[in-house]
């Protein structure tokens, strides 16, 4: 059954935490960014205007960030680093399991499900760019500059599949958004403070 009682321990008196600096500069800034530039060119290109510069240009700096996040997550901090929150089956199917319980998780880094998500809107992310390099919506004005070593045909496919993508990754966001609501209010945890400080309460005994 799930666990209902409230919490009112604080972080400071329980021995069993540590207040560490989790998330590095470089990554925060990428996540605020990342989140701008996404929303911003989301924006753009669901209510226009219909020459879709402004939208160009906010895709190549997400294209940018992504060049960035997938670099760092080679050779940046341990937090950082792909490496530390790609888990197996066991730990995910552990986490998701506790994961409604009334209790902050104290994760350090990345939780299992979390992670999961966010390997899911890279993805999401990296495909929106290369569809969009190459799309051609037949307007002869918003042409993906790549559009032309495709083909006509691959070009207008990834026309559609860019438009697809992009409710995807609205529903990725919106999904975010509601977890860090979810963490907040249910499970007692601040996840957003984390994001803009770098410092985070987690588990002495929490290696993952």
């Amino acid at each position: 059954m799930t666990d209902r009682s409230p919490i009112s321990q604080d972080p400071e008196e329980d021995k069993t935490l540590e207040h560490v600096r989790l998330w590095d500069p470089a990554l925060r800034a990428f996540h605020w960014l990342l989140f701008l530039c996404v929303v911003a060119a989301w924006g753009l290109g669901e209510f226009g205007p219909d020459i879709m510069t402004l939208h160009f240009y906010f895709g190549y700096a997400i294209c940018a960030l992504l060049v960035f996040r997938l670099v760092w997550g080679l050779v940046g901090p341990k937090a950082a680093r792909f490496i530390h929150f790609i888990y197996g089956p066991k730990t995910t199917l552990g986490y998701a399991a506790k994961m409604f319980r009334r209790e902050p998780s104290y994760w350090r880094g990345h939780n299992p499900v979390g992670a999961l998500a966010a390997f899911a809107l890279l993805g999401l992310l990296i495909a929106q760019v290369a569809t969009g390099l190459t799309a051609d919506p037949d307007d002869f004005v918003n042409v993906g500059p790549l559009a032309s070593y495709v083909g006509y045909d691959n070009s207008v496919m990834a026309n559609r599949i860019h438009a697809i993508v992009a409710k995807l990754i609205l529903l990725m966001v919106v999904i975010h958004i509601a977890a860090i609501a979810f963490y907040k209010v249910w499970k007692r945890e601040n996840l957003i403070t984390p994001m803009i400080t770098g410092w985070k309460w987690v588990k002495k005994s929490d290696k993952a």
